[in-house]
């Protein structure tokens, strides 16, 4: 409940904590209280330094109107909306705007509502050299009111506007809390019911309160009512009845020097002046509920004196637009300084609250009650040294070190003097202080551990089992064991006079030790010298990084408060983390810490700790922390710093594929939902932000993208970083999140998504595998018919080749018995009519005879056989060459003359065996009949090849056919063989009368037939 209650009035308290040193009105407060952050054109962000207009929209974005266009602000990123990006824009001299949805008034163009990205020209002002916008309000009713300067009041509402003229023209339109409209004109404020007007009537305006000489600005208050600012005065009226008068203004009462007021978040007034030329008390005028006020000008930070538009933000920021200055942000200091300039080196409370420092090159300094004293020691003295540390001991004696002159050492408050505490002739360079349990004194020393026993102090070094003797931090924990870090050592413990030392070497993280502390569960924190923080529990050490959410690596010191925090000085600043988180973190339950940094932006005069001293930070009685910096002192109560309990919004501003935007959220536009990608257009890219101006930069991201037909994916932590892209995605549609925390480590877990649908390639569609999948199907169908078939065919064709040659056997053997049996028969015949006849010579002789031309003719048959099957004759040149040569053979010994018209070089093609043999047969049949039956005297053998078939035609000069037709002819048993022997090698037969007289026989042969 207390932390709440500190997030809703810590801004209040902030702001009465700096306006309370003002006792009435007029009375200034002393510069330096407020934190001012600057952006112009010389960072390249702004297109104009004088911002005109500012307000910002329900979605949290700040926006902005100059001279060359309207600026959007997300507390990071400024983008530009002018001709380039806003086509229908009357005009980009932008010098009034206004958020219920976004109205913009132009110099010279008028006015223009736009909605969702779209612009509407509103008919009210245009092309008038007075026609812009002076002021503008809704009312309860939800209408618009828009005021120009040359006295035009228009009524927008139900998307009609209806223009009135006043007479003379106003300053201000507001509408207040109660429901009633406000017109401030000339001298006059006017009222009126919105309820009451109508489109064709006169207004139908009472007369409010009388301004006697001039009326400069009219605001709704946000507690109701509404200030007025009129006559050199400030008041806030009900009605028509005074309740507040801050009294006269605390600047130039010169017309037109008021030029913009608004509300802080708790109903503080502020005021924004000007002039020409910045003369006159200029500047923001901050009031609290007293009529007390900080001035805010260029004296302590502002960039220009002149104020042309003021907003203050949901988060307790001032924005202010300038003229010649660009836009600032104001903000009061979270802490307050002391001994700014100096750096401050240790830091003790006493029990009276007051806290005594350590500052480089002064005195000892003690503060109580705001008031800064310095502590001498013997007279010339101090002076020479340089203050180290200080500590307040259990019984509120004082100590302090210094350094590095002869005879620094310690000294301790006597008297109201620091004096030496022993007399020695070398004391080593002292640096911490601390006070046991039982307020026995320790000092670190460059030379080892020192411990005060009342008259002297006696050093505890290596030699006595310290692991190295420089010393840099002294703790106690619960049990009473002494922790001792040191530089290059690593951690010491002394139990019961024994050291026990804790290295890198044995797995301890660091051996560099900066500081120790020891919190009220007994955890050991412990700070390095570039490697983290340790957490130290029971033995057991988990070390903390910046990839773990620490700001920095390098620890100076450490201390927690009432609220569970603990808080480090580092070299990056200040960080508060919660000490749960650090325990989960532990405990392995969570993978970061989230810690919140300070800075300059938050008061501290400097960005980086003081490091080398202990006490260095402090906790006084009354709760407030002491932190000393290289730059001064600071000290803030945790309980009255603001705590942002409210979750940032988060918005997905621009999708970018191929580099390529497709959609934008630009001006005022809602944010797609969903985009659809085509197929191969990738890199994707998603820009998103949060909207938490007060610290934007401070915020952080975490995103994923998971498929919807699937588990969510991991989380990626995406730091400050605002944009994700993946290189490339797999088709299909998906949810990208991204979810923002703010600086406090509130997470908007709702955060921000978007619908993202990749489209596949025809081949990746659902329909293409499918059709695929039944491709594949009939492929592997028809592979495996297609083996099958082939293994049958190889079965076949197997099966015929051993047909083939059982057949090819048979006719071998029958060849052997027809030809050669009968032939070898015949001879042995021939021999026994030999025998018989030997006493006939003349017979015997015959038989001899008839015997040679048997043995001739058997040896012919045996070639014929051997060639038939011999494969290397399985050729279409060996099928002609023997053809020619049996003819010639035969024809030479029958004593026919005979030619040949065979092509000389004959190509190997391949012929079967089975071919081979009938074409043969065939031929040799058709030159046997010339010989025994044409009576032929001449005989011609011709080829005739063609790419798929030849033709072998055998010719003579005899008596022909016989006088037969040629079918009667084919029927005779010879020509019937040759015919049949053609058939079966898938060949044709002819045989007719030649030209010039004879028989012609043709023999055609496939040659693709195997």
């Amino acid at each position: 409940m207390r932390k709440h209650l500190h997030a809703l009035l810590g801004t209040a308290a902030l702001l009465a904590m700096w306006l309370c040193g003002a006792g009435q009105a007029g009375a200034q407060i002393a510069p330096g209280r407020f934190s001012i952050d600057a952006w112009g054109t010389g960072q390249g962000l702004l297109p104009d330094d004088s911002v005109l207009a500012l307000t910002q929209t329900h979605d949290g974005y700040l926006w902005l109107g100059t001279l060359n266009g309207m600026v959007r602000f997300d507390g990071v990123r400024f983008t530009v909306f002018d001709e380039t990006n806003i086509l229908k824009l009357p005009s980009i001299k932008i010098v009034r705007l206004f958020e219920n949805n976004l109205w913009v008034g132009t110099d010279t163009a008028g006015a223009a509502l736009i909605t969702q990205g779209r612009v509407e020209a509103l008919k009210i002002g245009r092309g008038q050299r007075r026609g812009h916008l002076v002021s503008i309000c809704e009312d309860s009713a939800g209408a618009v009111w828009l005021l120009t300067e040359d006295g035009q009041l228009g009524r927008y509402a139900n998307g009609q506007i209806n223009v009135w003229k006043m007479n003379p023209p106003g300053t201000s339109v507001i509408a207040d809390k109660g429901g009633k409209v406000w017109i401030g004109a000339g001298n006059k404020i006017s009222g009126l019911d919105p309820a009451a007007v109508r489109a064709a009537a006169p207004l139908p305006v009472t007369d409010g309160p009388q301004v006697r000489q001039q009326l400069d600005l009219l605001l709704a208050s946000r507690a109701g009512g509404y200030w007025c600012l009129a006559d050199g005065g400030i008041r806030k009226y009900s009605g028509t009845q005074v309740e507040i008068n801050f009294g006269p203004y605390p600047w130039s009462n010169v017309v037109g020097t008021v030029k913009a007021a608004c509300e802080d978040r708790e109903g503080h007034l502020i005021i924004g002046t000007g002039g020409p030329h910045g003369q006159g008390v200029q500047g923001v005028f901050w009031f609290d509920a007293q009529g007390r006020f900080a001035r805010i000008c260029t004296t302590n930070g502002l960039t220009s004196d002149s104020v042309y538009a003021l907003q203050a933000d949901a988060d307790g920021d001032l924005w202010v637009g300038l003229e010649g200055g660009g836009l600032n942000r104001v903000r009061p200091k979270l802490f307050k300084v002391l001994e700014e300039g100096s750096a401050a080196q240790s830091l003790s409370p006493d029990d009276q609250g007051g806290v005594w420092m350590s500052v480089k090159d002064k005195d000892f300094i003690y503060w109580k009650d705001g008031v800064l004293r310095s502590v001498h020691s013997r007279p010339d003295l101090m002076s020479k040294f340089n203050p180290t540390a200080i500590l307040v001991d259990h019984q509120q004696q004082v100590w302090a070190v210094a350094r590095p002159a002869a005879g620094a050492g310690l000294f301790r408050l006597t008297d109201g003097l620091f004096r030496p505490a022993f007399d020695a002739a070398y004391t080593p360079e002292m640096s911490v202080l601390f006070a046991d349990h039982t307020n026995g004194l320790w000092v670190g020393t460059e030379e080892g551990l020192g411990h005060w026993d009342g008259s002297q102090v006696q050093m505890l070094t290596t030699n006595d089992g310290l692991s190295a003797n420089n010393v840099h931090a002294i703790a106690q924990d619960h049990a009473g064991d002494l922790w001792i870090g040191t530089e290059l050592g690593g951690l010491n413990r002394l139990h019961q006079g024994r050291f026990t030392a804790f290295r890198q070497n044995d797995g301890f993280p660091s051996d560099n030790i900066s500081s120790l502390y020891v919190d009220g569960q007994d955890v050991l924190w412990i700070g390095t010298m570039g490697n983290g923080l340790i957490r130290w529990q029971g033995g057991k050490a988990t070390q903390y990084w910046r990839q773990n959410g620490l700001i920095a690596n390098s620890i100076d010191y450490m201390i927690e408060d009432d609220e569970g925090f603990l808080w480090i000085g580092s070299s990056a600043g200040l960080m508060r983390v919660l000490k749960k988180d650090l325990n989960d973190f532990a405990a392995g339950t969570i993978t970061n810490v989230f810690c919140r940094g300070y800075d300059k932006r938050d008061g501290l005069p400097s960005a980086e700790c003081t490091s080398g001293s202990q006490p260095a930070a402090a906790r006084a009685r009354d709760g407030t922390l002491w932190f000393p910096t290289h730059a001064g002192v600071v000290y803030a109560n945790p309980a009255e710093i603001p705590f942002n309990t409210n979750p940032p919004l988060v918005i997905i501003e621009q999708v970018l594929v191929d580099g390529q935007e497709q959609n934008t959220n630009g001006p005022h536009t809602a944010p797609s939902s969903a985009i659809t990608l085509p197929a191969g257009r990738q890199p994707l890219e998603i820009q998103y932000t949060s909207l938490n101006l007060g610290a934007a930069d401070r915020a952080r991201f975490r995103y994923r993208l998971s498929p919807l037909d699937g588990p969510e994916s991991k989380w990626t932590e995406a730091g400050a970083r605002r944009f994700a892209r993946y290189e490339v995605l797999s088709p299909g549609p998906y949810r990208f999140q991204v979810q923002a925390c703010n600086e406090d480590g509130f997470w908007n877990e709702t955060g921000a998504s978007l619908a993202v649908t990749i489209l596949p390639f025809f081949w990746q569609t659902s329909s293409f595998r499918a059709l695929a999948a039944g491709a594949l199907l009939g492929l592997v169908a028809v592979a495996v018919y297609f083996i099958s078939t082939q293994k049958l065919q190889r079965q076949v064709a197997s099966f015929r080749q051993q047909q083939a040659l059982e057949t090819e056997r048979a006719r071998i053997a029958r060849d052997i018995h027809d030809q050669v049996g009968a032939s070898l028969t015949q001879l042995a015949l021939l021999g026994e009519m030999v025998e018989a006849d030997k006493e006939d010579p003349q017979e015997a002789q015959e038989h001899a005879r008839q015997i040679s031309q048997t043995a001739r003719e058997t040896t012919r048959a045996l070639d014929e056989i051997v060639w038939t099957v011999n494969p290397s004759n399985d050729t279409l040149d060996g099928l002609v060459n023997y053809i020619c040569k049996h003819a010639q053979d035969y024809l030479a010994v029958a004593g026919v003359r005979y030619r040949l018209d065979v092509p000389a070089q004959l190509p190997k093609t391949p012929i079967s065996p089975e071919t081979r043999h009938n074409v043969f047969l065939a031929a040799k049949e058709a030159v046997t009949n010339i010989v025994k039956h044409s009576g032929a005297t001449e005989a011609a053998i011709r080829l005739a090849l063609e790419a798929e078939h030849f033709t072998l035609e055998i010719q003579d000069n005899g008596r022909g056919p016989a006088g037969l037709k040629e079918k009667a002819a084919e029927s005779r048993n010879g020509l019937r063989n040759m015919r049949k022997r053609m058939e079966d090698v898938g060949g044709r037969f002819s045989i007719g009368p030649a030209p010039q007289g004879g028989t012609v026989v043709g023999l055609t042969v496939p040659l693709a037939m195997k």
